[in-house]
């Protein structure tokens, strides 16, 4: 009985001791910003000495922790149908009216502040109190153990379910980031979490190749659905619906996985006990978070900005995200300042709602991914994939190559760490893989050298007038997409970019990274080069033999569909092999990419691929992007595959992983090897349920991006 009562006085005292410290920090923190800022007083009723002030700055510590802990989920799930984006916002004036309250109720004195000073007082109070009891948690690692496992017992109890024994996988996907890039980054010491891994020979690291279109939309519907047919672009015209596809557009996306789950007939990768967190598909899961997809959905039954609450109840994760957030609108503005200062070249424009956009994607959007990632783990969930797209935003607009992407990629591997942290302490065992959808190729973008863009060519080569001021061409990150969604703005081309101008015989010129598209809506069937030649004799001339294209897929009535280049190079797809003229830069898989995108019902009219250098891996982006992707062309069309050494190898020795689709068939491959045969399609799974959400609100990333 004496141990046992040892004991059970050891774990109350080992619950007691942290939040006693945190509270007496706080305490030590208020008089301190009390002796600082002239607007905010601590005053006790009759007696102002060190003492009653002190008790009354332990006073309203205590009342406004207890309100943060009881009144701020409550707050956060009223405000749940309030854009994400400006609950992240207005996180430091939700704290400070609990402050204000705080003080209010202090019985034997009271505090005194403006709604401003309020503010800060608030946000430096939480801030340090995250910050120390983070720093408790971590130098005791006892405890830090006993806080997982209960959190993983209270999931598995409200679930009523064993978790099984069986290891469960943890799909990380890294967006845009190259496999030459994590290798650099590896050798550089810039990714020592991943390098340990390689390093120990726990993980192996394996290439392989996008399909043409090297963007997110055609790859992860293929990793995650196992089909990417009919995916010619990131965006493209259909012709019997008369409608732009937009891969990152949540109705696009919708009808994208419909498509993908019709043609396999299998409702996706996680369709077993599966999470899906912040992607553009939601491959079947029933837990869906922060999923494009279901974003279109309107209602309580799309709970997919769910993953929003979870995160943001817990104050001290939404003040350090808000912190974080506002760190980084301030680093973006002095990375960008200092390439405009020293004329970086190549360069683009990152003013505007940039900066916020890049904050978005590479701070809140993490945190709450990871978040939930680590909810997921907890919970025992037998397969999670989540995509941070952090990288891919800043390498668009710095450069894949740059300082500022190195240091997302440093920050992105603090996230791989805590997650492989929390494996270690989840209810089953989990394998963690690492891979990626895509890489980037660099380059100045086609207007910045020629002067005009791809749609003022195909306008000159048609004869129509050129605007002498042309508009830039959107960008097609999927960080604009998510930030759109959490903003309750899911279609986010406008109205005016669904459906093609009311003059049907302009033709629709379209742009995903290097890579264009150019249909003519008047014709109902795909066009073909006899036909484009007899209404715009110079159009095809014209594109072919400008210095800035590498070359152009079209359809010829006499040889099929044929690759057009410089100096009337006409050759036709079957001997391409043999003689592949303006694709010999492109590497020996060019041709089978190039047939395969032939044979899609929805290819343009005219598919452009911009020029490309071989020896420094430089592409023309048709985008206002200097690191850009969707097309052919250096590394852009080279992702990765990092995988635990307990899965069996990806492909044969020698052989090459080719296409998203066979990433898929390796990852269901795995699956099957940890939790036996996949369930079939269900048709419920058609349209996933969103609407439970995961619990994370005390185990939330621990770094500060500031």
């Amino acid at each position: 009985m004496r141990g046992v009562s040892q004991g059970r006085w050891r774990g109350i005292v080992s619950k007691c001791w942290r939040p006693v410290a945190v509270w007496a920090v706080s305490t030590v923190t208020m008089l301190v910003l009390a002796g600082i800022l002239p607007d905010f007083r601590l005053e006790s009723a009759g007696d102002d000495s060190v003492t009653r002030v002190a008790i009354t700055a332990a006073l309203g510590a205590g009342a406004f922790g207890i309100l943060s802990a009881l009144v701020w989920p409550l707050l956060v799930r009223t405000l749940l149908l309030v854009p994400a984006l400006v609950l992240g916002l207005a996180v430091f004036a939700l704290n400070g009216g609990l402050l204000l309250l705080a003080l209010d109720l202090i019985p034997d004195g009271h505090g005194e502040a403006n709604p401003e000073t309020a503010v800060v007082v608030a946000a430096v109070m939480s801030a340090v109190a995250s910050a120390t009891g983070g720093a408790l948690a971590v130098r005791d690692d006892d405890a830090y153990r006993r806080r997982l496992y209960r959190l993983a017992a209270r999931r598995r109890r409200r679930h009523g379910h064993d978790t099984p024994s069986t290891p469960g996988t943890v799909f990380i996907q890294l967006d845009g980031v190259g496999h030459d890039v994590l290798r650099d980054a590896v050798n550089q010491d810039l990714m020592p979490t991943v390098g340990a891994w390689i390093g120990a020979g726990t993980h192996h690291l394996t290439p392989w190749r996008t399909d043409w279109s090297s963007q997110t939309g055609a790859s992860q519907l293929g990793i995650l659905h196992g089909s990417n047919h009919d995916i010619p672009a990131f965006r493209w015209y259909e012709k019997d619906t008369r409608e732009i596809q937009v891969s990152n557009r949540p109705s696009s996306a919708a009808e994208l996985q419909r498509r993908a789950i019709a043609h396999t007939g299998d409702g996706g990768l996680l369709t077993l006990d599966g999470a899906s967190r912040g992607n553009l598909f939601s491959g079947g899961a029933d837990q869906v978070a922060l999923v494009l997809s279901v974003a279109a959905r309107r209602g309580k039954e799309n709970r997919s900005r769910a993953g929003y609450f979870t995160y943001f109840s817990d104050p001290a994760n939404a003040v350090r995200t808000a912190l974080s957030f506002v760190a980084e609108v301030v680093r973006e503005i002095g990375q960008s300042t200092r390439a405009r200062l020293t004329k970086q070249r190549p360069r683009i424009g990152r003013g505007g709602l940039y900066p916020f956009i890049r904050a978005f994607a590479t701070v809140v959007e993490r945190d709450v991914v990871v978040a939930a990632v680590i909810g997921d783990m907890l919970a025992g969930r037998s397969a999670v994939y989540a995509d941070l797209v952090a990288y891919d935003e800043v390498a668009h607009h710095s450069g894949p190559r740059s300082r500022d992407a190195e240091q997302v990629l440093i920050r992105l591997d603090r996230a791989l760490a805590l997650i492989a942290k929390v494996a270690d302490h989840a209810p089953r065992p989990y394998r963690i893989v690492v891979l990626s959808d895509h890489g980037q190729s660099p380059g100045e973008t086609f207007r910045a050298r020629y002067g005009l863009g791809l749609q003022d060519l195909v306008r000159a080569g048609c004869g129509l007038p050129v605007p002498r001021k042309a508009g830039r061409t959107r960008s097609g990150a999927e960080a604009r997409a998510a930030v759109r969604a959490a903003l309750h703005r899911p279609v986010e081309e406008g109205k005016d970019k669904h459906r093609p101008s009311s003059r049907r015989s302009e033709p629709i010129v379209l742009a995903s990274g290097n890579l264009g598209l150019v249909s003519f809506p008047d014709v109902p069937h795909r066009m073909s080069k006899e036909e484009i030649d007899a209404r715009h004799p110079a159009l095809l001339t014209t594109l072919a033999n400008h210095p800035g294209v590498g070359f152009l897929l079209v359809r010829s009535e006499e040889h099929g569909a044929v690759v057009l280049g410089a100096r009337g190079a006409e050759i036709p797809l079957d001997r391409l092999d043999d003689e592949p003229g303006p694709l010999a830069d492109f590497g020996p898989h060019a041709a089978d990419a190039v047939r395969r995108t032939d044979s899609f019902p929805h290819t343009a009219d005219i598919m452009v691929n911009s020029w490309y250098d071989p020896d420094e891996g430089d592409v023309l982006a048709f985008e206002e992007q200097i690191g850009s992707h969707g097309g052919l062309g250096g590394a852009q069309g080279h992702p990765f595959l990092l995988a635990p050494d307990a899965f069996s190898p990806p492909v044969a020795e020698g052989a090459e992983l080719v296409g998203a689709e066979q990433v898929h068939q390796v990852l269901r491959r795995w699956l099957r090897q940890e939790c036996g045969p996949q369930v079939p399609l269900d048709e419920s799974r058609h349209e996933p349920a969103t609407g439970a959400s995961f619990t994370a609100t005390t185990v939330a990333p621990q770094e500060k991006s500031a």
